[in-house]
Parts: C-alpha cells; structure tokens; sequence
C-alpha cells in the first residue's frame, strides 16, 4: 500500500463501492455515471464470480480504466489481490478523479471498504448497496441468500431502489419502508433509468479547502438543497464558525447524527490544540486526523445528503451543542 508520507503529499482518491445481489442493477449503474462523467477521471475495478468477467467487459466498452479481479469473492478468496490493485491506484503518478469498485453479488461490500480505507491514499465517499425492488422480498426470505443480502443492505451508506418503474410506487414505498429499518442511518434513493445523482459519487458541491474557509462570516450556514446534478433528492450545506469544537463533543454529535446523509467533510479547530483537524464522516464511520501544515481562522463543514429543513437544523443544533466554551 501507498505509505503514509507519500499519500499526505497528495489528496486521497474518492473512493466508492457499489454492492448488492446479483441481478440487482449494479454494471447498468455505473455504465451510467460513465455516460455522464463529464471529464472525470474514473477508474473502475469490477470483480465477477468466475473465469470470465463479463461486468468488466461491459464496463470497459464506457472506460478505458478498467482493473479486474475474476473467480472469487472479492472480500475473500482474493483480499490480498485486492489490497493490491488498490495500492496500484493510489501510487499512480497521475491518480483519477474517483474510484469504483464494483462488488461480486456475493460479497460483502462493507469488508471492501475496509481493506481500501486501509490504504491512506484512498478516502471512502459511499457503501452504495443496489436493491431490485421486485426481487428483494424474495431474496430475504431466501434461507440460501437472505442473511448475506440482509447484511449488504445493513452495511450500506446508501441504497438505490432499481425498477421500481416496474414495480409500482406502492410497492416501492413498502421495499423503502423495509430497507430503511435494516439501514436507518443509509440514504435511499430511487435510481430513474439506472440513473442516481452524481453527487452519491462525488462531492458536486464544493469542497473543504486547506487554505480557507468555505463562508465569509463564522456561525452561518447555506444551503444547496435541491439542484444537486438536477436531482431535487440530494443537497448539501455548509457550516462555519470562528469558535473552537470540543473533540469528545465533537465525535459524540457526528456518531449520533439524527439525519442520514451521505457524507460529511470538514476542517476544524479544536479547543486546546493547536494543529488544524480534518474530519471525515461516511455512514456513521468517523475519521478525526491532523491536518499539518494548514492554518484556518474558522471551523467548517460541507454536509450531503437528503435533508429537510428539519433536518439541517437538527444537525446544525448537534454542531452547535459540540463547540467548546468560549
């Protein structure tokens, strides 16, 4: 893997691995976000269960950045392979824009997930778990499959709902309803002709920068709510403040967030220290690091996700619950 002094040298590759049963929709999704990379650098490592990848055949007619890992389960059989590949691409002298990795249908996508945030050159963006509304009924009560489906759906940071054109509104809001009780900290989004915003994959907003905050004034807040890649169900907002965070706070508030989003980025100033933090949230998974060599005036954050106005004042009541006094 990348050792830590050279990827600190770098900003880490966006990393996202798409998940769920097999038929579910999964190589349809990504030749989808290929359709419409508008210029992004994506590399996309795809695993099927056999000798022949076929996913990675049809992936490749869309990307010329196709890495592949054939007969096994990718989280098992071929881990180590894995953890390879990975490095391969965060030691790149010209790394891309974002990283895809398509899970075997029988596979647990949160294991790979694990094995990349190993890796300091990566940094996880989503656990996208794919459900087929038709099928998944079916697939839980399966006593072969139902337990290995059921823990995909649970380790997700979102879940996209395929064919629900098929399968009717009603049932839909019932698969919605369900998947949600085993994930409730996950995003659900309904894809529209394999098609999920751009934003599940990749900031579209703009992102924390080292040199300066993303607002002018401390204490405020903005939001980019409902035209995120023309999707009114994905937004983002950001929070900053000239006041210090309390780092136990700090992690209680963003452990306990009572709003599902996607992901969560930030740089902060905690009371008593002096480094600069850089703090990364993806599906209740906290990173806390030092950021060295920044110095900022204020703490802020970018929030994505399916918010409400409820909701982006909950989480700024966590923010505000969290600073360290004055």
């Amino acid at each position: 893997m990348s050792t830590p002094a050279a990827a600190a040298q770098r900003a880490p590759v966006p990393m996202v691995v798409v998940g769920g049963y097999l038929g579910a929709g999964k190589t349809t999704l990504l030749n989808r976000l290929l359709e419409r990379a508008d210029g992004l650098r994506v590399a996309v490592l795809v695993n099927d269960f056999g000798e022949i990848n076929i996913d990675a055949a049809l992936i490749r007619t869309r990307s010329s950045d196709v890495l592949q890992l054939e007969n096994g389960c990718i989280c098992c059989s071929i881990g180590g392979r894995l953890a390879e590949a990975l490095a391969a691409v965060g030691a790149r002298p010209d790394r891309p824009d974002l990283l895809v990795i398509e899970a075997s249908g029988v596979s647990d996508p949160v294991r790979i997930a694990q094995v990349g945030m190993l890796d300091p050159a990566l940094q996880l963006n989503a656990i996208l778990v794919v459900v087929d509304v038709q099928a998944v009924d079916e697939q839980l009560c399966d006593p072969l499959v139902g337990d290995m489906v059921r823990r995909q759906i649970s380790g997700a940071t979102a879940l996209v709902l395929t064919k629900a054109d098929l399968a009717g509104a009603c049932a839909t809001e019932k698969v919605a309803a369900r998947v949600t009780g085993m994930a409730p900290g996950a995003v659900v989004l309904a894809a529209r002709h394999g098609e999920i915003p751009l934003a599940v994959f990749i900031d579209a907003a703009a992102s924390p920068r080292r040199a300066q905050g993303l607002l002018q004034a401390g204490g405020s807040w903005k939001s980019q709510a409902g035209n995120m890649a023309g999707m009114a169900d994905v937004g983002s907002f950001s929070y900053a403040t000239r006041r210090c965070f309390d780092r136990q706070r700090l992690r209680q508030a963003l452990r306990t967030l009572p709003v599902p989003l996607l992901r969560a980025k930030g740089i902060v100033r905690l009371g008593g220290q002096d480094s600069v933090q850089e703090v990364h949230v993806v599906g209740g998974r906290l990173r806390i690091a030092s950021l060295h060599g920044a110095r900022v005036s204020e703490s802020v954050f970018v929030f994505i996700g399916c918010f409400t106005a409820m909701g982006r004042e909950a989480i700024l009541r966590c923010l505000e619950g969290a600073l360290a006094a004055p």
